[in-house]
């Protein structure tokens, strides 16, 4: 992907990098942008389901969120029809909440059909409980309001839907200010019934701040966040809970990394262990490598496979489950091969397993020992835009 520089901006009101919020900030931020009480989403996210929400917009979504962008291509060739009776299993296991992008290739356009089949073949319940998120991806271009209205529609044609239950907004160049351009005509869609809520996707710590100063209405940031990649719990948590957005995570299991295929695998010899033959495996691969080796990483999927057989589960589920025991998440994605691959049964497993505390500080005692990721890569979402 193409990286970009990113710049400060109203630097009045920013964070210092790597460092605690300080406290005059703290006490104006929390009477200008706070969304709503912690201790009321503490109490929201502890089932199946989570409430994201801002002032009157709030959204209900399952706290395992199915995980679209295999659809784009570098996972295998898809049936469409095998995919959208996938998305119905899902949805009838009680995974309601599917997550595409304009950029996932047809993501939006299944999920216009599979809406549909729910719509003709479903009780109404169900359909209350379907959830769609989707992103956009602009280019750095002028953010107008016909540009962002256009695009807004595409996703709601293709959707086949009147309102997106939520947008989740990404913008490559800090430097380039448009993003609050764009945040505030989807606002205004949002006011006028095209967009339930408002959302971003690999947000900065920093930029989350200046942009709920500018008043828009952000329910979540959608971060990369697993047992390696604890960055968010540093800067980005410590807002979140002053403010009340939420986050919603992905890679919790590392593209299948953090499972028991790669347990005692050698993958530095071609053929010798399991191939790194995804998008996902190879991204979370130079992951591992920047937090602490392969060596490291041995240990700590011993360590998870340890409570995993304690719990008669799997390495998978406990990552998961690990993640969503964090402070602010309301939710994590799990990538779903639709119609190659299920995992129905496992997925809906991790509601059902309880780490106690013993569990959990085993898990980050092993954590904390790879590099601090913060130094290393910088804030959410800075791996996309550094070289």
């Amino acid at each position: 992907m193409a990286a970009y520089a990113a710049a400060a901006v109203h630097s009045r009101v920013l964070l210092p990098r790597g460092g605690s919020i300080p406290g005059t900030v703290a006490n104006r931020r929390s009477s200008v942008v706070r969304c709503v009480s912690t201790a009321a989403e503490d109490e929201k996210t502890s089932g199946r389901v989570a409430t994201v929400e801002n002032g009157g917009d709030a959204l209900v979504i399952c706290r395992v969120l199915n995980g679209m962008w295999q659809t784009s291509g570098g996972w295998g060739r898809i049936d469409r029809d095998d995919a959208v009776e996938a998305m119905l299993r899902y949805a009838d296991a009680g995974l309601s909440t599917f997550d595409m992008a304009d950029h996932y290739g047809p993501a939006e356009d299944l999920y216009g059909i599979f809406i549909n089949k729910v719509r003709r073949e479903r009780p109404p319940e169900l359909l209350e409980e379907v959830k769609g998120l989707t992103k956009w991806v602009p280019p750095p271009v002028k953010m107008t309001s016909s540009y962002v209205r256009e695009n807004i529609n595409i996703s709601r044609k293709r959707m086949d839907v009147a309102c997106l239950d939520m947008l989740q907004f990404h913008w490559w160049d800090y430097s380039n200010p448009g993003y609050l351009d764009a945040l505030k005509h989807i606002t205004d869609l949002k006011e006028e019934g095209k967009i339930r809520t408002v959302a971003l996707t690999n947000f900065d710590t920093e930029r989350l701040h200046v942009i709920l100063e500018n008043g828009i209405p952000i329910v979540s940031n959608q971060v990369q966040h697993s047992v390696v990649d604890m960055r968010p719990q540093q800067r980005m948590a410590e807002l979140c809970q002053l403010t009340g957005v939420k986050l919603i995570t992905y890679g919790a299991v590392m593209g299948g990394l953090l499972s028991e295929k790669f347990l005692d695998a050698n993958v530095s010899i071609p053929f010798a262990g399991p191939p790194l033959n995804t998008p996902s495996l190879q991204k979370y691969k130079r992951m591992v490598d920047a937090w602490g080796g392969w060596s490291l990483f041995q240990s700590l999927l011993q360590t998870l496979k340890k409570v995993a057989s304690k719990h008669g589960v799997s390495i998978p589920i406990v990552a998961v489950r690990y993640i969503l025991n964090q402070p602010s998440v309301a939710g994590s994605m799990v990538g779903v091969r639709l119609g190659l691959s299920e995992h129905i049964q496992d997925t809906n497993a991790i509601f059902s397993l309880a780490l106690d505390e013993e569990d959990m500080n085993s898990i980050t005692e092993v954590s904390k020992k790879g590099k601090d990721l913060l130094k290393v890569i910088g804030d959410c979402g800075d791996e996309y835009r550094r070289i």
